[in-house]
């Protein structure tokens, strides 16, 4: 008697006669509850009872003294909690630009014009960004660096948190874009011209600043899904330390609706109320042409009234010359500045000069038009900023004004390539024009500051 022992199979043969199968082998294997023989087939047995229980019995120990496979133990995975959700993502862009610039011109790469007589050329890194984001359940987190042959700054760096119970209504507090007009949030990788309008790089330099944002709007499915309310209060300069206990409240009003099939219809309001510390008791206010100072001891100290009102509008629409966009804001209120210039706070020190009160106007009208269903769209660009609406030309230079009460504006055109749907070239002139005085020896003339740019941009 021949016993053969597989894992899970036994096999018996007659070899010696005592069991007689005709040729025919029993296999017999086993399984979680014991034996089980398949394939009998005995038409003509000669054996002996007590054989066939032995054989059988040395089968089941041959094959109960098999090896049992080893399950190695589970490893414990940590999920997350029930209705949950978790994202990471990884994003950015970098644009790589060529600029020439008449003798006077300021350029966004490389350092200012070291021959003022002739014109000037630059090469370098306009943006490098890398967003990071992770979002889990109701909380993302975002942060954005700027990383250019310049060094490395922060762009974003904040918490949004999302309403759990009616979905309505977001939390957002870090370092982000001033919740004021439509330029302002809208992306340099998205934006046809290569810088934001005059008026937003004076009032809302470097755009971002540091504070906390609610925003609410209905859900999707709510028929009122196209009106949007984003309200917050700010440190007010920039993203730099904060230096006083003043806060400033920015609040911005939109609607967003398809007007059409091809159509598309927005437009906002947006108020900003907010305080500039008086370094010292001199404050100049306007009146009758000129400034006036007031010197009282008090002023020192105190907070001067910065207030805008701003307006904004966007339309879009799809026919068989492609698509056509067209935007515009208009902006107008109270800007505390210097005699120089009116920009707003970006610095992480007190002011120590004297404040001067201005009135002023300003915005832009972009328009973009794709041509056919090709990758290529032009564009044109008109904007300005008047820093002090209660003098013009051969005034300024009287009365304390000067410079920083000059009106400029730029009328700019460009084509953009859409090469792929990462890779973006970009062609833009700008022609810069000043107010011009023959009150101030610099401003007798139309300074000499066209620009002309090519950006290369690729998105991942």
């Amino acid at each position: 008697m021949e016993f053969v022992f597989q894992r899970h199979l036994c096999r018996i043969r007659s070899l010696s006669g005592l069991i007689k199968i005709n040729k025919y082998r029993v296999q017999a294997f086993g399984g979680s509850r014991g034996m089980v023989f398949i394939g009998l087939k005995l038409p003509r047995v000669y054996m002996r009872s007590s054989t066939l229980f032995y054989s059988l019995f040395l089968c089941s120990v041959g094959f109960a003294q098999q090896p049992a496979p080893i399950r190695k133990p589970k490893q414990q995975q940590t999920k997350p909690l029930a209705g949950t959700s978790q994202k990471f993502n990884v994003s950015g862009y970098i644009q790589t630009q060529y600029q020439w610039g008449e003798k006077a011109a300021e350029l966004r790469v490389g350092t200012p014009n070291e021959n003022r007589e002739a014109p000037f050329e630059r090469f370098g890194i306009r943006r490098g960004r890398i967003k990071l984001s992770y979002e889990y359940d109701i909380v993302s987190a975002i942060f954005q660096p700027d990383i250019t042959e310049k060094g490395v700054k922060i762009k974003d760096a904040f918490l949004n948190i999302k309403d759990p119970w009616l979905g309505i209504s977001a939390l957002r507090i870090g370092v982000f874009n001033r919740p004021f007009g439509h330029e302002i949030a809208y992306s340099s990788a998205l934006r046809e011209s290569p810088e934001r309008s005059i008026i937003f790089r004076t009032l809302f330099p470097e755009e971002r600043d540091v504070g906390a944002q609610l925003t609410l709007q209905p859900p999707k499915i709510s028929a009122w899904n196209f009106l949007k309310l984003e309200a917050g209060l700010f440190w007010g300069n920039g993203i730099q330390y904060e230096t006083d206990s003043h806060k400033d409240f920015i609040g911005h009003l939109s609607v967003d609706k398809a007007i059409d099939r091809g159509a598309k219809l927005g437009f906002g309001l947006s108020y900003y109320h907010g305080g500039v510390y008086q370094g010292t008791e001199n404050i100049y206010a306007m009146r009758d042409r000129g400034f006036s100072l007031n010197n009282h001891i008090s002023n020192k100290g105190a907070f001067a009234k910065r207030e805008y009102v701003g307006l904004d509008g966007q339309f879009s629409i799809i026919t068989g010359l492609g698509m056509t966009k067209v935007r515009a804001e208009y902006l107008f209120g109270t800007q505390p500045g210097i005699q120089s210039n009116s920009k707003s706070p970006n610095e992480s020190e007190l002011s120590s000069k004297d404040t001067y009160m201005r009135s002023f106007s300003g915005g832009y009208v972009i328009l973009v038009q794709d041509f056919g269903k090709s990758s290529f769209s032009g564009l044109l660009k008109y904007d300005w900023y008047d820093p002090n609406t209660e003098v013009f030309e051969n005034e300024i230079g009287l009365s304390k004004t000067g410079k920083g009460d000059i009106t400029r504006s730029a009328f700019g055109f460009g084509l953009v390539w859409r090469a792929t749907k990462s890779l973006r070239l970009q062609t833009y002139y700008e022609v810069n024009n000043n107010e011009t005085t023959s009150k101030l020896i610099s401003h007798m003339y139309d300074i000499q500051d066209d620009v002309f740019t090519l950006r290369l941009q690729y998105k991942f």
